[in-house]
C-alpha cells in the first residue's frame, strides 16, 4: 500500500529551515549598505580643535590618487582629440625669392619674409650639432618634450621672461609654426601635446630640418640659409663649426646676441659661442683638437639694408621673373610661395654705368621750365652676342614708375632699322621685274640717293592711296647722288633703302628682321615706309637684333636668367633658341659698313644713328665683339596714352641732331665699360637722318 506524501508540510518544513540563512544574508546586506553610505570621517571624530581638520594619511593618499587619475584622464582625452594642424603659420611656408647678379652677388629679393629653405642633408653636420648642443643635446632620444624643461618654462610663463630656453627643439618648432607666441598656460599645454604627437608621427631629421628652416635669427631672417647670408655673406653649406656656434646663439634671442646691436650683446655672444663649442666637445660632436682651432670669435659682417626690388633693380627683377616663370614652367601661385634663387645675366658694373649715363642725360633736361623736356623717356639695353641681357635701364625708379622704358613696344624704330634692309638685300638679292629672276646685290651696288627720286615698282612709280607719287627723301634734306649701298649705310642716306626694300620685297625684309630677333608683333604694315622703320621694337629687342651681326649672323633669343634653383635644387630651364638669320659673310658686310673708330684707343665699333620723320624717337645702336647696345629717347605721357610725342626742342636745342641725347648716352656707357671714349657718334652727331 502506497504511503501518501503531504507536500504542503514538506514545503513549510523547508521554509522553516531556510529562515535563519535568509536573516543572516539580509543582515550582511544591511551592514554593507551601511558602510557604503557612511559619511567620510571628516572633520575627524575623536579629535578636538584644529587637529580635527588634519586629514588622515588614508584620506590624503586617496585624494592624491583621485586627482592624478582625473588629470591623467583629462590629458589622455586632450591628447586623443589633438590633431596636428595641416596649415602652418603664414611665414612658416612663405619664403622670399632671391635674385643674383651675373657674378653671384645678391641683387634683390621679393616677398614679405626673408626666408629660404635648405634640405637637412645640405646643412653641414657640424652646424646642425652646434644648434643641438646649444638648444637640445638630447634631441634624438627625447620624446619631444622635457619634463624639467616644461617645468622651467611654466615657471617662466607664470612670471616674466621668454620660454624658449625651457623647451625642446620639437616644442620650439611647434610654437614657431603652429601656435601663437603668447605666454599662457593653455598655449604651453597645447604645445606639449602637439610636440609629443609630432614626435610620434614625424622623423627626428624632418623635425630638425623644419625647425632650422623656420627659426628666427634676427636681421629680418628666418632659417639658417638666410641667416648665413645675412651674418656671413655665404650659403649655409659653407659655414664652419665656429660660425655655426654663433648662429646657434642667436636662437636664444637675436636682439640679445647680435653683436651689431651693442657691446653688451657682443659680450653675451662671445660667451655663448664659446660655451656652445665646449658643449659640442662635451657631447662628442667636436674633437678637442678642432676646438683648439676656434679661439677667435667669428665676427659677423655689418648689417646691410635689405635689397628690395626698387630703383633699377625692380625693372631687372620684373624681366628675370617673367623669363624664369615662362621657361621654367613655374605658375604664379607656386612662384609666390617663394624659395627660388634666380641667377640673372645682368652685369652689375654695366648696369651701374648705363644708369649713370642715362641719369646724366636726364639731368640736362628742365621739365619744370621747358615743356619740350616733360615726359622724356630713356630706353637703353645691352645684349651679348650669345643672348645674355647684360644691362637695362628701365626708368627713374621701379617703385615710382613700373613702366619699363626699355621694353616699350610703341616707339618707332626709324632709320636704325635700315641695316636689316641692307642685310636682306645682301642675303636674298633683288627682283626688279615681276616674275623675273633675282639679282645678287653687293656692298658696291649703286643706288640713287638724291632727294625726291620717285619710288619705283616693277610696274612703274608707286602711288599712295591719296593718289600721290611716293618719292624717296633723306632725313638730312641733302642729296647724296648715286652712291654704293655701303656708302649709303655709312652716311645714313635713307633714299636708297626705301627703294632697296621694294626691290628685295618687304616680306623678305620682314623675315630677315624677325630672324634677327625683332618680334613679329612689333612690325608695321607692309608699305614702303616699312623699310625706314615704321615698326616698334623695344630697346631690348633692338639691342638683341644688332647682337646678331656681332655673332656673325646667328641670333640667340635674349635671356635674363642663367639658372634657377628652388631651395637649392635646380629648376630645369628651356635653352634659349638659336637661329641662323643671315650668312656670316652678310653679317660681316653689314659690320664693315657700320664700323667706325671709337677713339681713345677703344678700337672699332659698328654704330648706327636713327630717327623718325615725325621726330618722335631718336635712336643710337651699335655693337662690338662683346655686346650690342641700343639707346632710344622719346617722350610719352603715361597718364594719357602710350603714343610717343614730338621731341622738337628737347634739351632746349632746336638744332640738335636726331641722335641727341641718345648718342651721348651710348658714348658715355661705352667709355665706362670699355675704358674708351667710344665717340663713334661724333661722325654722325648733328646730322639729320
Amino acid at each position: 500500500m502506497t504511503k501518501h506524501i503531504d507536500h504542503r508540510r514538506v514545503a513549510e518544513a523547508l521554509r522553516t529551515a531556510a529562515r535563519p540563512l535568509t536573516r543572516a544574508r539580509d543582515k550582511r546586506r544591511k551592514a554593507g549598505a551601511s558602510r557604503r553610505l557612511r559619511r567620510p570621517d571628516y572633520p575627524r571624530s575623536g579629535r578636538s580643535g584644529w587637529r580635527r581638520w588634519i586629514p588622515s594619511w588614508r584620506q590624503t593618499l586617496g585624494s592624491f590618487l583621485m586627482t592624478v587619475a582625473a588629470l591623467a584622464g583629462i590629458v589622455a582625452i586632450a591628447y586623443a582629440r589633438t590633431e596636428i594642424p595641416e596649415d602652418l603659420n603664414g611665414f612658416a611656408t612663405q619664403q622670399d625669392n632671391v635674385y643674383y647678379w651675373a657674378d653671384g652677388s645678391p641683387m634683390a629679393r621679393t616677398g614679405w619674409v626673408r626666408r629660404q629653405e635648405m634640405p637637412l642633408d645640405k646643412i653641414p653636420e657640424h652646424v646642425r650639432w652646434a644648434v643641438l648642443a646649444a638648444e637640445n643635446a638630447g634631441f634624438y632620444s627625447d620624446p619631444g618634450v622635457s619634463a624639467s624643461g616644461v617645468t622651467r618654462a611654466l615657471w617662466r610663463t607664470i612670471g616674466d621672461g621668454d620660454t624658449q630656453g625651457g623647451s625642446t627643439i620639437t616644442q620650439q618648432y611647434v610654437k614657431n609654426v603652429y601656435l601663437s607666441q603668447d605666454q599662457s598656460f593653455s598655449r604651453k599645454f597645447t604645445e606639449v601635446l602637439l610636440a609629443v604627437k609630432l614626435d610620434r608621427h614625424h622623423s627626428k631629421d624632418q623635425i630638425l630640418e623644419d625647425y632650422l628652416n623656420t627659426s628666427w635669427f634676427g636681421r629680418g631672417t628666418y632659417g639658417l640659409q638666410r641667416a648665413a647670408q645675412a651674418y656671413y655673406g655665404k650659403d649655409v653649406t659653407q659655414l664652419n663649426a665656429s660660425e655655426g656656434a654663433f648662429l646657434a646663439a642667436l636662437l636664444k634671442g637675436a636682439s640679445l646676441y647680435d653683436p651689431a646691436v651693442s657691446p653688451a650683446n657682443r659680450t653675451r655672444a662671445v660667451e655663448r659661442w664659446a660655451w656652445t663649442l665646449d658643449r659640442m666637445v662635451e657631447i662628442g660632436k667636436l674633437s678637442p683638437g678642432e676646438r683648439a682651432r676656434y679661439t677667435t670669435f667669428p665676427e659677423p659682417r655689418v648689417p646691410t639694408t635689405p635689397s628690395t626690388a626698387g630703383g633699377q633693380s625692380g625693372y631687372l627683377v620684373e624681366l628675370a621673373e617673367t623669363y624664369a616663370k615662362r621657361v621654367g614652367r613655374i605658375s604664379d601661385a607656386r612662384f609666390d610661395l617663394g624659395g627660388y634663387q634666380i641667377y640673372t645675366t645682368f652685369d652689375k658694373p654695366r648696369t651701374t654705368a648705363l644708369t649713370k649715363a642715362v641719369n646724366d642725360a636726364r639731368a640736362t633736361l628742365d621739365p619744370k621750365n621747358r615743356d619740350a623736356d616733360r615726359y622724356a623717356r630713356f630706353g637703353a639695353a645691352s645684349v651679348a652676342p650669345d643672348g645674355r641681357i647684360l644691362a637695362v635701364h628701365g626708368g627713374p625708379d621701379y617703385q615710382k614708375q613700373a613702366f619699363n622704358e626699355s621694353n616699350a613696344a610703341t616707339v618707332p624704330a626709324g632709320t636704325v632699322f635700315t641695316p636689316f634692309v641692307y642685310a636682306a638685300a645682301l642675303e636674298h638679292g633683288v627682283q626688279r621685274k615681276r616674275g623675273g629672276p633675282r639679282t645678287p646685290v653687293a656692298p658696291t651696288s649703286v643706288y640713287d640717293a638724291n632727294n625726291g627720286v620717285p619710288l619705283l615698282t616693277p610696274e612703274g612709280p608707286y602711288w599712295d592711296r591719296a593718289g600721290k607719287m611716293v618719292k624717296a627723301t633723306n632725313l638730312d634734306g641733302r642729296s647724296h647722288g648715286r652712291i654704293s649701298l655701303r656708302r649709303a649705310m655709312a652716311e645714313s642716306a635713307d633714299a636708297p633703302f626705301l627703294q632697296l626694300g621694294m626691290d628685295v620685297g618687304l616680306e623678305r625684309v620682314r623675315s630677315t628682321a624677325q630672324s634677327a630677333g625683332l618680334l613679329g608683333s612689333s612690325f608695321g604694315p607692309p608699305v614702303p615706309g616699312f623699310a625706314l622703320g615704321d615698326s616698334t621694337p623695344s630697346a631690348i629687342r633692338m639691342a638683341s637684333a644688332y647682337s646678331m651681326f656681332a655673332a656673325h649672323g646667328t641670333h640667340t633669343e635674349p635671356y635674363s636668367v642663367l639658372r634657377v634653383t628652388h631651395n637649392g635644387d635646380p629648376v630645369p630651364l628651356a635653352a634659349p633658341r638659336k637661329k641662323r638669320a643671315v650668312s656670316p659673310k652678310v653679317a660681316d658686310q653689314v659690320t664693315d659698313a657700320l664700323s667706325r673708330e671709337t677713339g681713345g684707343g677703344g678700337g672699332r665699333a659698328a654704330v648706327k644713328a636713327g630717327g623718325t620723320r615725325d621726330d618722335t624717337a631718336r635712336w643710337y645702336a651699335g655693337y662690338t665683339a662683346t655686346e650690342a647696345t641700343a639707346v632710344v629717347v622719346y617722350r610719352m605721357d603715361l597718364t594719357k596714352s602710350l603714343a610717343p610725342l614730338p621731341l622738337k626742342g628737347l634739351g632746349g636745342d632746336s638744332t640738335a641732331g636726331p641722335d641727341h641725347p641718345a648718342a651721348g648716352i651710348w658714348n658715355q656707357y661705352t667709355h665706362a665699360v670699355n675704358g674708351a671714349s667710344g665717340r663713334a657718334a661724333s661722325h654722325e652727331r648733328g646730322k639729320t637722318r
